[in-house]
């Protein structure tokens, strides 16, 4: 394998005291939850929010210490990579230029510029910048520096297992997304080495499960990244990590959007971690695989936390609303003066908080001395709503819950 346990050992403490040394931190409600004893390692603490920070730091520095070092490093990424290259280049005195999909948000422009990098939009996908960004390498002299088909950038996001390990000696599972598989070879590589016994499980979304299909020998079936784990939605893996991979892995573990969705809320809600959709893809496979991990100790990696806060504030919302937090009714009404007072009264006397209301006369197919009330309102649960919508029937308002 072009990478050892050794390398990652030397990449450890080349880079230790340019990034964050993140926790590793007992998660008891989580575990609860699943049967299985449970430690997340926070790389979403990062000071670019995610573990690219790793990687970034030892090929840079590598690069800054050879006899000839390049003028300036190039990147093609629509996120974390940028960032992770960005910093470090920043802290190095290395020009940056990263190539980045025009269908970036612009938040993600913007903090790249801010560390220092020239963004250069091009390209309908990452792929398509990844050209622009090796053709721009060469033109300038630059280095290119790859998000995860590279020795150097493997060895440096294994370092995480490190510090998971050391912190945490008694895990025997691991659970790290993967992507183009840099972090999960990296990691894989450490713990196997530590403890031949150690299991290590790679998760990726079902919509883009390139790395599965690679490792298992199937057809590449279509892949989608426009998944809420954007951060694992890639369509070619790496081909170092998936040597490694193919050695040292139990089992990729697949998992779809409503379990990514509702790992970012349980991690928001019952551990107060904030998480991209890529980053809590490890708790997601824990929650969709219970019994893979019952009754073990288990490392889950949360390898990043930049989430756009619209998008956030959305699977926050949703959550709520699944839980029954937030519920809509729509509610039959004879339209005369004093009707919306009366139904607003009962909700409220219920205990209900009334959001939003809308009173529909025309779009309706009610009769024209009828509407129809729609009502976003915010409750202890599902019990309290199916409470409330009883009150209202057995007042005479038909009403639903949407």
């Amino acid at each position: 394998m072009q990478v050892t346990a050794h390398d990652v050992e030397t990449a450890h403490g080349a880079i230790k005291n340019y990034i964050l040394r993140t926790p590793t931190v007992a998660a008891p409600r989580l575990s609860e939850m699943v049967g299985a004893r449970l430690y997340l390692k926070l790389e979403n603490l990062q000071f670019t929010g995610s573990f690219k920070d790793r990687g970034s730091c030892l090929k840079l520095q590598r690069l800054a210490q050879s006899p000839e070092p390049p003028a300036g490093v190039v990147a093609a990424s629509a996120g974390n990579h940028a960032q992770g290259v960005a910093y470090h280049a920043r802290r190095l005195g290395m020009k940056a230029v990263i190539v980045m999909p025009l269908t970036t948000p612009f938040s993600k422009v913007e903090r790249t510029e801010s560390l220092g990098a020239e963004v250069v939009l091009r390209g309908e996908s990452v792929a398509e910048s990844t050209v622009h960004a090796k053709e721009l390498a060469a033109q300038k002299q630059f280095a290119f520096v790859h998000p995860y088909d590279d020795p150097l950038i493997v060895a440096g996001q294994g370092t995480a297992a490190i510090e998971m390990l050391e912190d945490h000696p008694q895990i025997d599972t691991l659970v790290v997304p993967i992507g183009g598989g840099g972090l999960c070879a990296g990691m894989a590589l450490w713990a196997k080495h530590k403890n031949p016994k150690l299991r290590v499980y790679g998760v990726q979304t079902s919509m883009c499960p390139s790395m599965h299909a690679l490792i298992k020998g199937l057809p590449m079936p279509p892949l989608n990244t426009h998944t809420l784990a954007e951060g694992i939605a890639v369509k070619t893996p790496g081909v170092i990590p998936a040597e490694i991979l193919e050695q040292l892995l139990e089992d990729i573990l697949l998992v779809d959007e409503v379990d990514i969705e509702t790992a970012v809320q349980v991690l928001a809600a019952q551990q107060k971690v904030v998480a991209e959709g890529a980053g809590a893809a490890g708790l997601a496979a824990v929650q969709r695989h219970p019994a893979v991990f019952r009754d073990r100790d288990v490392g889950v990696v949360i390898c990043g936390g930049n989430i756009d806060r619209r998008m956030l504030s959305t699977v926050l919302l949703r959550g709520l609303k699944r839980d029954g937090k937030i519920a809509k009714l729509r509610i039959a009404i004879n339209d005369v003066p004093g009707v919306l007072a009366r139904v607003t009264q009962m909700i409220g006397a219920a205990g209900a908080d009334i959001i939003d209301i809308e009173h529909q006369r025309l779009f309706t197919g009610m009769a024209p001395r009828q509407a129809e009330l729609d009502v976003v309102m915010e409750t202890r649960g599902r019990v309290h709503v199916e409470q409330i919508l009883a009150s209202l029937q057995g007042a005479g308002f038909p009403a639903q819950s949407l």
